[in-house]
């Protein structure tokens, strides 16, 4: 039998809350005997929300969280004033050991803050990144930073590539990962002052397969598997990712129901088409983990539906079992003996 994960999931965060965190967990519990689900909330809301559905009652839990920390709070502050709302009780429950992952589609910020305040980085790692999977041609990319680091260092950046390599290699499979950076040309002279100084350093890493800078019309066409910047262009490139793919969809249901011909070719070809189209569905590959930290912290999307929260919850299945945690951690603590070594 498999060993359990256990994941803590905040039943007030987002949107949708609680009705699409509950049917999440619950649509997880009835399909997988390998997962343990912990919703942190208000008991009351919660179990009234529960009681709409049929599952199994050994793997869904209520904890007690009396507060809710709303999205326009300042981050630091509700971190430290609300003690008892479900992120500050989830993410206490990674610390403690008595949850392996924490899942969340609330304060972007809060989560943030919370997670490297409560759960903590691993030692040497300067700043997490929030890196998400994104849907590509040639499969999946990871953008990595695209929100927890809007004024980064050229030594963040190299972090982020080498933690970005280890994730795209052990939970995705791509055994020599390509990492690149975004810049506006293929050239190494071209782009911003943290661009410039950023491309040399990845281009003495030796634990990275770096090809280079990528502009973001090749990112859609999975030209590379790692795509390292600082959060304000990496939040700026899954926006409009998000958006432009929304617009395609719907134009194209648009155009495929205006006359009787195109809806008689829209049956024909909507088997098809449904599954092209789930193949760019970001909400197929769950949330973005927080990387670099001493448990995992996963970020869902804040208007996260039923099966994005799903998703994200089964995803952390792997990032345990592959211990990136470990990984990144022991890759950190090898390059700082190299360097003391260096410096011999």
């Amino acid at each position: 039998m498999s060993e359990i994960t256990r994941v803590a999931l905040d039943a007030m965060g987002g949107d949708n809350a609680p009705q699409a965190m509950v049917q999440g967990a619950v649509d997880v519990a009835r399909k997988r005997k390998d997962i343990q689900i912990f919703l942190v909330g208000q008991e009351e809301v919660v179990n009234a929300e529960l009681k709409k559905y049929d599952y199994p009652k050994e793997r869904i839990e209520v904890v007690h969280a009396s507060e809710v920390i709303e999205t326009a709070e300042p981050p630091v502050m509700a971190i430290r004033k609300k003690k008892d709302s479900s992120i500050v009780v989830a993410l206490n429950m990674v610390k403690k050991g008595e949850a392996d992952a924490f899942v969340s589609a609330g304060s972007s910020g809060a989560v943030l803050v919370g997670g490297q305040l409560i759960v903590g980085r691993i030692k040497g790692v300067e700043r997490p990144p929030l890196a998400p999977l994104m849907p590509t041609e040639k499969g999946v990319s990871l953008l990595i930073d695209c929100g927890a680091n809007v004024d980064a260092r050229p030594s963040h950046l190299v972090q982020f590539a080498k933690m970005g390599s280890i994730y795209m290699k052990n939970v995705v499979g791509i055994q020599n990962p390509r990492v690149a950076i975004v810049n506006i040309g293929a050239e190494e002279e071209k782009g911003n002052a943290l661009v410039k100084e950023t491309f040399p350093l990845l281009k003495e890493c030796e634990d990275i397969h770096f090809i280079g800078s990528i502009e973001a019309r090749e990112i859609p066409h999975g030209a590379a598997d790692v795509i390292v910047c600082e959060a304000f262009v990496g939040n700026v490139i899954l926006k409009l990712f998000e958006g432009v793919g929304a617009v395609l969809i719907s134009e194209i249901k648009k155009g495929l129901m205006a006359t009787l011909r195109s809806k008689i070719g829209a049956l024909l070809i909507k088997p098809a088409l449904k599954e092209t189209m789930k193949s760019f569905d970001a909400s197929e590959y769950g949330g973005a983990p927080l990387l670099g930290l001493n448990g995992l912290v996963v970020k869902t999307h804040g208007s996260s539906t039923a099966k994005e929260v799903a998703n994200s919850i089964v995803q952390c299945v792997t990032f345990k079992e592959q211990d990136i945690s470990g990984k990144i951690r022991e890759s950190i603590q090898m390059n700082k003996e190299e360097n003391i070594k260096e410096r011999e």
